[in-house]
């Protein structure tokens, strides 16, 4: 029996799996984030990925290929050469991403507590999800609820999807539960004394697209009676500085992720320091490794979520001094 929809008589036909249909290579590129450039030279070189053609003559690319190229693209964000990996099998690939998750004896073991949530974000409830964080953060408070539950739970989440145990899709809505779960808590927390300070931005630079960071510093900043300004992140260098100035902030925060490269922190970061005022200060955090290597220039390098009270009363005690 015919169904009508939008005026016209329709069909009944079996719905067809997204994962069995191939796709073009613009599809490919939009979804794995690798260039259509990128994708022919590994053709060429590697002997993979091996598309087949489609009636116009053009690349069409099976399922399979999608997903490992989807692996790829997580191990090449892990720091590893596709000259290494583009040929190697799924088995080996995947078995490499484990290795990158971090020790093979440690990275698997999940905490009992965060389990629940893990079990949760799999089965796509993100309806109870949120309820679960909501109802720990009011019976926590919001720095606990940071330190003790979103923290552990992002790396959890993090080194799953470097293993392929969770699909994009699956991280990406956990972060978007998440980062409502904590902007709720932002909204409800006692607003800050205006006397006490800083006054700080929050925002990353234009490589940098990952929040969560960014996001859990500026929890534990209102908890401590700051003013907070975020900018979200990707955010030009020039920007942060005149949106700085604006705002007459004490201090800029950005936030760095283990994807960042060394020379996009470290030539960001001097080139912010050169058009901010002397009197701002530049607070530095994440996984980037260029913020362990070595000691940056007019910038304070927070060595942990455990690091911002410490530099929060460090900032006071130095303003005290400045303005007896």
């Amino acid at each position: 029996m015919p169904i009508v929809a939008t005026g016209f008589f329709m069909p009944m036909t079996t719905s067809v799996s997204p994962d069995a249909l191939p796709l073009s290579i613009a599809a490919v590129e939009r979804d794995t984030g690798i260039g259509k450039d990128t994708l022919r030279v590994w053709e060429r070189r590697y002997g993979f990925p091996l598309p087949s053609r489609d009636a116009f003559g053009e690349r069409s690319y099976p399922f399979e290929q999608v997903e490992k190229l989807r692996i790829i693209r997580r191990l090449m964000d892990q720091g590893h050469r596709p000259g290494r990996i583009v040929a190697q099998p799924v088995a080996a690939l995947l078995a490499l991403g484990q290795g990158s998750a971090g020790d093979a004896h440690v990275q698997s073991v999940i905490p009992e507590y965060l389990q629940p949530y893990l079990d949760l974000i799999k089965g796509h409830d993100s309806e109870a999800l949120q309820t679960q964080l909501t109802q720990v953060l009011t019976r926590e408070g919001l720095s606990d609820f940071v330190t003790d539950i979103v923290a552990p739970l992002v790396v959890c989440v993090g080194e799953a999807w470097v293993r392929g145990e969770l699909a994009v899709f699956e991280e990406h809505l956990f972060t978007e539960c998440i980062t409502r779960v904590m902007r709720l808590g932002i909204a409800n927390s006692p607003k800050p004394r205006h006397e006490a300070g800083p006054q700080v931005l929050l925002t990353t630079f234009p490589q940098e697209s990952h929040g969560l960071g960014i996001l859990m510093v500026e929890c534990l900043l209102v908890q401590q009676g700051c003013t907070c300004l975020s900018l979200g992140t990707q955010t030009p260098v020039l920007d942060i500085a005149r949106a700085a100035v604006a705002h007459r902030a004490d201090v800029v925060a950005l936030s760095f992720s283990s994807l960042m490269k060394t020379n996009d922190v470290l030539d960001g970061l001097a080139e912010l320091r050169q058009h901010l005022p002397s009197t701002v200060t530049v607070w530095a955090g994440g996984q980037a490794a260029a913020l362990k290597r070595r000691k940056l220039a007019q910038v304070e390098v927070l060595r942990g979520l455990a690091d911002v009270s410490a530099q929060v009363k460090r900032w006071r005690s130095a303003a005290l001094k400045s303005n007896p």
